[in-house]
């Protein structure tokens, strides 16, 4: 089995699947046996136990069911694509759900909550070079099943505010730059989801070249986490929060308003249409 971590511990992946093993080995049972009981590929399943490649969670629950574990290897995959996410940027993802209001300015993509998934698995291609499409794929899967906080019954207001160099730079081709505008003009028109772009005209502004997000909590308590391309911070200091916030502020101020930024969004679709 792989020793994925510099202290020769098994990494959260290659730990789920020794633990799927001896489950399967305890019970004298084939990887087709299991396959064939669970619904799932043999080879797929094969794949888990050698820590190539993580479960899905619906394979993950399949398991837990048939070898009566009590929801052992679901929590396992849960901590394995935890391992995924940058230090900096956990506790910030794990408390999201609690939300009131997302608050997010990206100088160089479409901010996260709001792309598609072809899209996003080209962000991951893009900036993280040398990893798996495995875990591309995980990666995709973790942003997609955080996009669903916007899709609640009472979801949080989402406010996102992105540099133009976000509507000019291609990612993926003519097709995936199309269904990503299309998606954006589809979220902004939701009454709790407000978009706006920076234009070049601004000029400077107060967050080149990195990334904010701001999670106002239901106490009123705001976490925030700050990105630049390889490194983040998260922050939870009242006084910086507000400096972070009042740079959040200003960006918006420079920004054109919700109605002329969808102008603008709706004429580089045209562009990427044409």
């Amino acid at each position: 089995m792989e020793l994925d971590n510099e202290d020769g511990t098994l990494s959260p992946r290659a730990r789920l699947g020794r633990r799927l093993r001896r489950y399967r080995e305890s019970r004298g049972l084939s990887l087709r046996a299991v396959g064939e009981s669970v619904g799932f590929p043999h080879s797929y399943i094969g794949r888990v136990e050698l820590g190539e490649q993580l479960p899905s969670e619906s394979l993950a629950q399949r398991l837990d069911r048939f070898f009566e574990t009590d929801g052992v290897l679901t929590e396992l995959l849960e901590l394995a694509r935890d391992s995924l996410l940058p230090g900096y940027s956990r506790d910030a993802v794990h408390r999201e759900p609690e939300a009131k209001r997302i608050q997010v300015f990206n100088s160089s993509a479409v901010p996260g909550l709001l792309q598609t998934e072809d899209y996003m698995k080209e962000v991951f291609r893009r900036s993280l070079p040398g990893r798996s499409e495995d875990d591309i794929n995980e990666l995709a899967g973790l942003r997609m099943r955080r996009q669903r906080i916007l899709h609640r019954k009472s979801p949080p207001y989402y406010w996102a505010i992105m540099d133009e160099a976000a509507l000019m730079r291609p990612m993926g081709g003519n097709g995936c730059m199309t269904s990503q505008l299309r998606h954006v003009l589809a979220m902004a028109a939701r009454p709790y989801v407000t978009v706006q772009v920076l234009p070049f005209s601004q000029g400077a502004h107060p967050m080149m070249g990195g990334s904010l997000t701001l999670h106002t909590l239901r106490d009123g308590g705001t976490i925030a986490v700050v990105e630049s391309f390889d490194s983040g911070e998260p922050v939870e200091a009242p006084q910086r929060v507000l400096e972070l916030s009042q740079k959040f502020d200003l960006a918006r101020s420079l920004a054109h308003s919700a109605d002329e930024s969808l102008a603008l969004i709706r004429a580089y679709l045209e562009k990427v249409e044409s």
